[in-house]
């Protein structure tokens, strides 16, 4: 499979820590690559510093590579919903600044046409007491973060974030979405 393949597809979101969303999405069956990264600022390639320090307007990110043949946009959509609070304005647990949104940084009409219907389709049905504050964005520059955020949980699952955060979360994930994981 090549990557001008017409099925291989990007999506780019942002739930929280991108170690936590990076752990979760690289368990998908389809998904190809996921790299962690910044979107949204105002600082060219900024560090990690930089964008902890809330100052540049970045959100952590991760850009899914994905199979649309094997894994939809709608399914990756629902994952990421179903995987963090968007709820809670620049927040995700104790991680806390704009850094932190909960956002969908979409490439084309389609995907930001789709995030916005399922957005409004959740808000209706009121699957969570408040309403969904998730940032509906164009995608600007992708800036990929520094090698040692990269495959974070697979690397280090033993230190504390990941044992205490991650661990469970993606377990929860796994028990829910079944179906959707890779063998």
């Amino acid at each position: 499979m090549s990557l001008d393949d017409k099925n291989i597809k990007k999506a780019t979101f942002g739930s929280g820590c991108f170690w936590c969303t990076e752990a979760i999405f690289e368990n998908v069956k389809g998904v190809t690559d996921v790299v962690s990264g910044y979107v949204g600022g105002k600082v060219y390639n900024p560090t990690y510093e930089q964008v902890c320090s809330g100052t540049t307007g970045h959100a952590e990110v991760v850009q899914i590579t994905y199979d649309s043949s094997i894994v939809s946009f709608e399914e990756l959509l629902e994952i990421f919903w179903q995987t963090h609070d968007p709820t809670t304005l620049n927040r995700q647990g104790a991680d806390v600044g704009t850094q932190y949104r909960s956002v969908i940084f979409y490439q084309d009409e389609e995907q930001k046409e789709k995030s916005k219907y399922y957005k409004e389709k959740l808000n209706k049905e009121g699957i969570w007491k408040n309403p969904i504050v998730t940032e509906i964005s164009p995608l600007t520059e992708f800036f990929a973060a520094e090698k040692y955020h990269q495959d974070y949980y697979a690397n280090n699952p033993n230190q504390g974030y990941c044992s205490f955060v991650i661990t469970p979360k993606l377990e929860k994930f796994k028990k829910i979405f079944k179906d959707k994981l890779k063998k």
